[in-house]
Formats: C-alpha cells, structure tokens, sequence
C-alpha cells in the first residue's frame, strides 16, 4: 500500500511565523525552518521574542483564522486523497492547525503542541517526538507502507531521505544547492505527477 506524507507550511499553506510577523511588524519572526536548521533554537527564538513584545497565543490565532492555503492546495490534497492515504507531518502545532485543516478538507495531521500559561502566553512547546517527521515515515514503512515524502525545508530533508520516493517542493535556493540527491518541483502539477510516478512504480 501506498501513502504520502506532505510538510504542511510552505507546501499546503503560507509559513505561518511569516504570516504573523507581516500582521506585527516583527521582521525577526519571519525566520522559519527555512533558514534555521536547529528547530530548537528557532523555537526559543520565537517564545523569547513573543514574550518580550507582551504577545500571546491568541494573537497568533487571530492571524491564522485569516489565512487560506496556498492556491490550488485544496485542489491538490483532494487529488491526492483520490488517489491514495495522505498524512500532513508538521512542525506546526495543534493549538494553530485547526482552521488551516478545516480550509483542506481535514486531513490527518501529525504535529506538536505549544505549552500555555495562565495568561494565555506561550511559555514552551513540545514535540510529538524529536525527529517525528523521520521516525513517522519510518514507522509507516514498518507496517508495509511505502512511502512518498514533499517539503521544503531543512526539517523535511530526513523525511523525504527516509521515504522509498519523495520532492522538495518550492525549497529556497540554500537547500536546493546543498540538496542535489533531491530533486525539487514548483508547481502542484509537478508535484502531483511525480506521486502519480511513485503510485504506478
């Protein structure tokens, strides 16, 4: 059998720390898997950054529950799901993901959660586990899945390494070029052809 498993933002959805830094005005919160490897540091970037400028979660969501997915993504998931099993595994979290995987038809997701004071401030995040793009295609394969993986970003090289075919999808130059054993697709049509590719294999 076979299964796809998709990066959620950048790939089916705006960058939602860009989205948020636009809204704010905080050209620093525009740094995303894209430019930073370390998701960690990003992460307590970001958390340190919010706290300083007194935002909160709903902050954050009020921008979210603006945002579409990225055009022609609705149209490519429910391709996808004609087709075959497809699994979102983000780096985003459960408190955001929501409306997004409303507007794509809720398909099922794999993702982090944020840790939330009292006040509703963002204090820490935690991970469904440490690499779990990776170790989710790996399990998949353990079941007898074989899998496709797209991305485009320092955080989804492992996944689409680990899966049996896969694509950078949109990925910045700096990845491309240091990323020749992927090949990258920019377009929903490249991309769904190359599935079509993987699923007749």
């Amino acid at each position: 059998m076979r299964l796809v498993c998709l990066d959620l933002e950048g790939v089916l959805v705006p960058e939602i720390w860009i989205e948020f830094a636009e809204a704010t005005g905080i050209p620093e919160l525009r740094r995303t898997t894209r430019d930073e490897p370390d998701y960690d540091k990003l992460m307590k970037f970001r958390i340190d950054l919010l706290g300083k400028r007194g935002l909160k979660l709903a902050d954050i969501q009020a921008v979210i529950g603006k945002m579409d997915p990225l055009e022609g993504a609705v149209q490519f998931v429910a391709a996808l799901r004609e087709r075959t099993q497809v699994v979102i595994l983000s780096d985003t979290f459960a408190q955001f993901a929501k409306p997004l995987m409303a507007k794509l038809g809720y398909p099922t997701l794999f993702c982090n959660s944020l840790i939330v004071d009292s006040s509703l401030s963002i204090t820490g995040y935690e991970l469904r586990q440490k690499d779990g793009k990776r170790k989710s295609v790996e399990a998949f394969k353990s079941l007898n899945f074989r899998c496709f993986a797209a991305g485009d970003s320092f955080n989804d090289l492992s996944m689409i390494r680990a899966a049996d075919s896969g694509s950078l999808f949109r990925a910045p130059e700096t990845i491309k070029n240091q990323c020749g054993d992927i090949g990258c697709v920019d377009s929903f049509d490249a991309l769904l052809a190359k599935v079509d590719a993987f699923l007749s294999a």
